[in-house]
């Protein structure tokens, strides 16, 4: 099912069944697979892949060549930068044991949970099955092998938390208290209380 406000280039491939959500763009040679879920004013690159039954939120971008799993979730707002991979197969193999090939039927898929307002940097790779926290973000390049906390900010092979950022993705700094954060750009304060930040409502 498909909005008729949403704007689907010639070259792409997307399935009768997936659903389409309100002002939805769908680019050049992207692939949108069987009963896969877009929300509204979703935009997916050129040459991204969308796979079986993956939910998008609403408010999401897929930049181009990222590759989307399934059973992956993203809720809203959540970014996925260029070349990005989410993973679901823990223990890939092409062949059983047996040296049979494998089929969709020898392994259960295993999907990427991403939070409100994530953002997962240019060619990095979640491994399923991984959490990535709301609005926590992934460096470009890193391998994310554990969950991430809402808030995080991690990168590396295999990816650490280095810091935490807010709701504007800017890294936070040190508020006058010692377990304070303040984002720089919003001057919202979050506080961290073991290894969990949260926003410091007024």
């Amino acid at each position: 099912m498909t909005e008729p406000t949403v704007r689907i280039m010639a070259s792409a491939d997307v399935a009768e069944s997936a659903v389409i959500g309100h002002g939805c763009s769908i680019w050049h040679l992207a692939q949108v697979r069987e009963d896969a879920q877009l929300g509204k004013d979703c935009i997916i690159g050129r040459g991204a892949y969308i796979g079986t039954g993956v939910i998008l939120g609403d408010n999401c971008k897929v930049q181009n060549y990222a590759l989307v799993y399934e059973p992956a979730r993203l809720a809203n707002g959540v970014f996925i930068g260029p070349a990005v991979v989410l993973t679901n197969d823990t223990y890939p193999r092409a062949i059983n044991p047996d040296g049979t090939q494998k089929s969709a039927h020898d392994w259960e898929p295993v999907g990427v949970t991403i939070g409100e307002g994530a953002s997962v940097g240019a060619r990095a790779v979640c491994v399923a099955p991984v959490t990535i926290g709301a609005w926590a973000t992934v460096a470009a390049g890193s391998v994310v092998v554990k969950d991430v906390p809402d808030y995080g900010l991690v990168a590396g092979v295999p990816a650490r938390r280095i810091g935490w950022v807010g709701r504007a993705g800017v890294r936070l700094i040190p508020g006058i208290v010692g377990s304070q954060w303040v984002c720089p750009v919003t001057a919202q304060t979050y506080v961290e209380t073991d290894g969990v930040l949260r926003e410091v409502t007024q």
